[in-house]
C-alpha cells in the first residue's frame, strides 16, 4: 500500500467521509503547500495531549473548567443537557442560550447495550443537588433513543422540584409541509405556539 493509499484509508474513517471525498482530500492536502500539511498534521497529533474534557460539564476543553463553566456572566439556574460536546458548539452558535450545559456522553439505546449507567446521568444528579438548578432544559435528538433518554430524565427529575423542558421540535424553517414526515408534523401540532 502507497502513502497515499494510507492516507485514503485513514480519511476515509471519518464520518460522513466516503472513499471518493477521502481521495479528494488527499490530494488537496497533496496539492497544497508542505506548511500546510505540516500544521494540520501538527494539529491532530497534538488534539489529545491538549484538549480534554471539562470536569463539570463534559465538554471539550483546553482548560478545566472551560470557558462556559467559568462565565459568571451565564445563568446558573438553567442546565441544559446534551448528548455530545458538539452539541454545546451547535446551541453556542446560535447565541440564545446563556445557562451551563451537561454532556451524558451518549443515548440509552438497549438494542446497542448502552443502559442509564454507561452515561454522565450521576454526574448529572450530583450537580443538582447543589441546588442552584432551577430547569434542566433536554436537548436530545428528537430520535427512538433520545426520546427514551428525555423520558428516562424526566421521570428520574420529576420528584426534584426542577422544572424539565424539552426543546421543541417542528417544521425547519424555509420546510415545506409536502416534505415533512408524519411524525415532525405530528410534533409541530403538538408544540405550537399562539401568535402575537
Amino acid at each position: 500500500m502507497t502513502t497515499l493509499d494510507n492516507l485514503v484509508q485513514l480519511l476515509a474513517k471519518l464520518p460522513g467521509i466516503g472513499k471518493k471525498t477521502a481521495t479528494r482530500l488527499a490530494y488537496h492536502i497533496l496539492d497544497g503547500s508542505p506548511s500546510y500539511a505540516r500544521e494540520l498534521a501538527e494539529q491532530l497529533a497534538n488534539l489529545h495531549s491538549r484538549i480534554r474534557r471539562c470536569s463539570r460539564c463534559g465538554n471539550y476543553t483546553e482548560e478545566d473548567p472551560c470557558p462556559i463553566c467559568q462565565d459568571p456572566g451565564r445563568d446558573a439556574s438553567l442546565l441544559c443537557v446534551v448528548e455530545k460536546p458538539q452539541d454545546i458548539r451547535i446551541i453556542e452558535e446560535g447565541r440564545e442560550f446563556r445557562g451551563h450545559y451537561h454532556v451524558l456522553g451518549g443515548l440509552i439505546a438497549p438494542l446497542e447495550g448502552v443502559g442509564p449507567d454507561q452515561l454522565a446521568i450521576g454526574k448529572l444528579l450530583e450537580r443538582l443537588r447543589g441546588g442552584h438548578i432551577q430547569e434542566v432544559i433536554l436537548a436530545l435528538n428528537p430520535t427512538i433513543e433520545g426520546d427514551t433518554t428525555a423520558l428516562y430524565l424526566h421521570k428520574l427529575l420529576k420528584d426534584t422540584g426542577i422544572r424539565v423542558t424539552r426543546l421543541a421540535s417542528g417544521l425547519p424553517v424555509g420546510g415545506d409541509l409536502e416534505y415533512a414526515d408524519r411524525l415532525t408534523l405530528s410534533r409541530s401540532f403538538r408544540g405550537r405556539l399562539p401568535m402575537g
